[in-house]
């Protein structure tokens, strides 16, 4: 499936978050901008709350199970959604998230299989667990592949 249009330029800015281990500071912003969107984004709120947890858990070293290109792709989307000035603005009102959540949905469809894969990890794991996943990751929790 063909990635969405202008998502590739989000790549190298992807990885660059992730190089230099600014992917907590990502994943705040991304949090931030979810909560002023409130019901604006309807069942996107939990894939956007998956792709997180995904982000958290491979932060934190829980969680390698997840291709290098499929990370990428994810933190890129991640970034493509922070983005106020991209296909359409996120101050146009009406539309500004439309090509957000398409974005969103390319990337759960896409990698759909790893994603799945990373559901049913974090379903298997103890409460405790999974409540941590909702947590944005401290600097000092960064795994040494990100610090």
């Amino acid at each position: 499936m063909k990635a969405p249009w202008n998502f590739e330029r989000y790549l190298p800015l992807a990885g660059r978050f992730l190089a230099r281990g600014r992917l907590p500071a990502l994943l705040l912003a991304v949090t931030r901008k979810s909560a002023r969107q409130g019901g604006r984004l309807g069942g996107a709120r939990e894939d956007l709350k998956l792709l997180m947890a995904l982000c958290v858990a491979r932060v934190r070293g829980q969680y390698r199970d997840l291709s290098p290109k499929a990370l990428l792709s994810v933190v890129a989307g991640l970034v493509y959604f922070l983005t106020p000035v991209d296909a359409i603005p996120d101050w146009v009102l009406g539309a500004g998230l439309i090509d957000d959540l398409a974005v969103l949905a390319w990337v759960m469809r896409t990698w759909g299989q790893e994603l799945e894969a990373f559901r049913r990890w974090r379903d298997a794991q103890a409460p405790e667990v999974v409540a941590r996943l909702e947590q944005l990751p401290a600097p000092q929790e960064l795994s040494e592949e990100f610090s």
